[in-house]
């Protein structure tokens, strides 16, 4: 995902302020309309880099004193006291595998790490059947349970945000420039997006999206965004090719290997970052034509990139359309 914008000044008083920095093994960045009752720039940095650093408490997989790795760690039939947002995104990953039957799920850690993708990956290769066979007993959104303030596993499973917590992240971010009485933005975090309002100039945030290539960097199409959060999921970055065949990093859980169909990437428009995030994978896992049904069904805008030989084909629907052209903001 590429960032559009150009930082211009207004005659009316207000000025488009950016700033950014690491965030979560990534980048974030940020640009916002200041006027005279709103704070700048190093004030709001300090706000949003502290959202960042709870999000990176509770969610990282890379520390082991975050939340949620003090939870992998503990064996099977064990519970542990999470706070709120750990319980919320949960709850938010049993929907979304419930309503992919099981291929998008929260506990393919051990799948990652084993093929080579994970943060305790030693290489990348297609592991033997009885390797796959024994990792697949630890994976399953069904062996959670939330019991109270609790979250508790009847299986030594471990679990990965890494497909839902940026766009949480995202929203919390917009939540707090909404606070300080900012209402014109542009927020990014690894990648996810959210953006409301317009530039000083009167113009609308223009989000260029990324041809699915590994080789460079091509906008395939630029869109305009007023409310709504943008995120996009693809096969292109994290890869590895093995007696021909290629594998990427987006996993079916329900075969425990990564997807195989030539869905290349899902871009989604969805008013909730953390949503966006969310279904951009879901859709990636599904694939062309599941992908697209659940799409339709669920009136999610949508605009998928898939692979016909040496060449890319793009696919969208009403709905992307609309909100893509202001029609709906």
């Amino acid at each position: 995902m590429v960032l559009a914008g150009v930082l211009t000044g207004c005659g009316n008083g207000e000025r488009l302020e950016r700033f950014d920095g690491p965030t979560m093994g990534s980048h974030y960045s940020i640009q916002y309309v200041r006027h005279s009752a709103t704070p700048g720039p190093k004030a709001v940095q300090a706000e949003v880099e502290n959202v960042l650093a709870e999000v990176d408490r509770q969610f990282s997989t890379y520390r082991s004193d975050s939340d949620i790795e003090r939870f992998n760690a503990l064996p099977a039939d064990s519970c542990l006291v999470m706070p709120g947002p750990v319980l919320e995104l949960i709850g938010v990953g049993e929907q979304l595998s419930a309503q992919s039957d099981g291929s998008f799920d929260l506990t393919v850690e051990p799948l990652l790490n084993l093929w080579g993708f994970g943060p305790q990956s030693r290489e990348e290769k297609v592991p033997t059947a009885e390797a796959l066979a024994q990792v697949r007993q630890r994976v399953g959104q069904g062996h959670l349970r939330i019991d109270g303030d609790r979250l508790c596993k009847d299986a030594a499973v471990e679990v990965d945000f890494n497909s839902i917590a940026a766009g949480y992240a995202v929203d919390r971010i917009a939540a707090r420039l909404q606070a300080l009485g900012i209402d014109s933005y542009l927020a990014e975090a690894t990648g996810e997006l959210k953006a409301a309002g317009r530039k000083p100039d009167g113009s609308a945030w223009r989000i260029a999206l990324e041809e699915p290539r590994d080789d460079r960097q091509v906008a395939e199409r630029v869109i305009e965004v007023n409310g709504y959060a943008v995120s996009t999921s693809g096969d292109y970055r994290r890869y590895f090719e093995q007696d021909g065949a290629r594998y990427s990093h987006t996993f079916d859980a329900r075969t425990g290997a990564p997807v195989l169909h030539n869905l290349a990437s899902v871009t989604v428009i969805h008013p909730s970052a953390l949503m966006a995030d969310g279904l951009s994978t879901l859709l990636l896992i599904l694939g062309p034509e599941r992908g697209w049904d659940y799409a339709q069904k669920h009136g999610i805008g949508v605009f998928f990139v898939l692979r016909d030989g040496n060449r890319f084909v793009t696919r969208t629907n009403d709905m992307f359309e609309r909100i893509s052209s202001g029609k709906t903001q």
